[in-house]
């Protein structure tokens, strides 16, 4: 079972909210929209598997990761609203398409359900290059992390999944590493369609999704909208965290 941080209460007006977040992430990324979006209903933020304190495993495939979301919706009681962001989004889409009883309204930011040409093991080489032996702050991994050649926004970004005192990661590279095929990838054994409210809130910098995108989208998820967030690429819920929210609440609250 996952492990997950809750905020908010269930009501009878609202469905219960999980947000799945992306690679190298966690639950913690998302605290702060969560806990604004927990004025009105239950939010629950997961760490998805070899991620933050979630349980270690050989697979980082899209349908393992479903189905230990579904675990944590069987658990908590669904159907639910689901957001996830680049991974997390690809592991709700896969949810949404295999078990569309679980889902009651799907919001995906900033992925398709394609495959992706770009790796991410530029990022696992960064974070395996830090000394973990001589951290005492997460600066020191911070200044490691410019010096390899991260951007600012990421070295803060992935020393949040540092733990300092133990001087490691609260990721499991090496399993990311080689299942980078499966997660850059998709699953296309998988046809669906979800027939539910679906919206794909994007990066108006990003080029994840692209117009050339949207007829495989449409016949997945054939009520999917579109939007952009201005002056965001592809982390848009950490670059314009309100404009975020707000456009999730928009959609949720239709």
């Amino acid at each position: 079972m996952l492990t997950y941080s809750e905020y908010g209460t269930a009501s009878a007006d609202h469905p219960s909210l999980i947000i799945a977040h992306g690679l190298y992430g966690s639950g913690r990324n998302w605290g702060v929209i969560a806990k604004r979006l927990s004025d009105t209903r239950h939010v629950i933020t997961p760490d998805m598997r070899n991620h933050g304190t979630s349980p270690r495993a050989a697979s980082q495939s899209y349908p393992d990761m479903a189905g230990d979301l579904a675990e944590v919706i069987q658990k908590i009681g669904g159907p639910v609203d689901l957001v996830g962001h680049s991974m997390g989004g690809k592991t709700a889409m896969t949810l949404a398409l295999t078990k569309p009883e679980l889902i009651n309204r799907l919001i995906i930011a900033d992925i398709a359900p394609v495959a992706y040409g770009h790796t991410q093991q530029g990022m696992i080489d960064a974070m395996r290059s830090v000394d973990l032996s001589t951290l005492t702050r997460r600066s020191d991994a911070e200044s490691q992390l410019a010096a390899a050649g991260v951007e600012p926004a990421l070295q803060s970004f992935f020393t949040q999944s540092l733990d300092v005192p133990n001087k490691s990661w609260r990721l499991n590279l090496d399993v990311l590493e080689a299942e980078m095929e499966k997660i850059i990838g998709w699953p296309e054994e998988i046809t669906g369609p979800f027939d539910g409210p679906t919206f794909f809130l994007s990066g108006a910098a990003s080029d994840y999704v692209l117009p050339e995108h949207r007829q495989k989208i449409k016949t997945l998820f054939p009520q999917a909208r579109f939007a952009k967030i201005p002056d965001a690429a592809h982390w848009l819920h950490a670059e314009k965290p309100r404009a975020f929210e707000a456009s999730v609440r928009a959609f949720l609250d239709a």
